[in-house]
């Protein structure tokens, strides 16, 4: 895997080894930022189950301000700090090794230009992360919110509330689902 554009363009990154998480290939990624690319430059992000910290580290590559990696599983997290400072983006990363839900309720900053996240597929989370997002009012009024889901996963869909559904891409068996606030 490596980063696809920008400041740290073709630098491999490290991931977990085994099934712990599912790391974005590089042709579903790189789909992924054409559609938002216009989004980015200038941008505070919020890259939630981050994995790798692939997406998030794409951000500040492409010209994003500010990300703030959430993450919970140990493992996951020090493989973000290592490819934060081989890429050398200290300064731009937040990394926090924190349930994603927990830290949705806790948050008290500014609202995000930009949020990605791709969960654990099928069980649940792109609902609530959506709800809580919504509830806890954490997309700035023109953010956009960026979903990796599983093409079976209805509810990435469906999800009916202030975010509206502007964007989705399959690309085989993975989706891509693009949110902006409702007007």
């Amino acid at each position: 895997m490596r980063v696809i554009s920008g400041s740290a363009r073709g630098m491999t990154l490290e991931t977990i080894e085994g099934l712990e998480t599912r790391p974005t290939t590089d042709r579903v990624k790189e789909a992924l930022f054409s559609m938002i690319q216009n989004q980015i430059y200038g941008a505070v992000c919020l890259d939630l189950f981050s994995g790798s910290g692939a997406l998030g580290i794409e951000l500040i590559s492409r010209g994003a301000d500010q990300v703030v990696f959430c993450e919970n599983n140990l493992k996951a997290k020090r493989i973000i700090d290592k490819n934060i400072e081989k890429a050398a983006f200290g300064e731009k990363a937040r990394i926090l090794s924190e349930d994603v839900y927990r830290f949705l309720e806790t948050y008290r900053g500014e609202p995000f230009d930009v949020i990605v996240m791709d969960p654990p597929y099928l069980k649940g989370h792109v609902k609530k992360t959506l709800t809580q997002l919504e509830r806890y009012n954490l997309l700035g009024e023109s953010g956009i919110i960026v979903v990796e889901h599983d093409i079976e996963d209805a509810e990435a869909l469906n999800h009916g509330t202030q975010f509206l559904l502007v964007k989705t891409k399959k690309y085989g068996k993975i989706g891509i689902s693009i949110y902006r606030r409702q007007a």
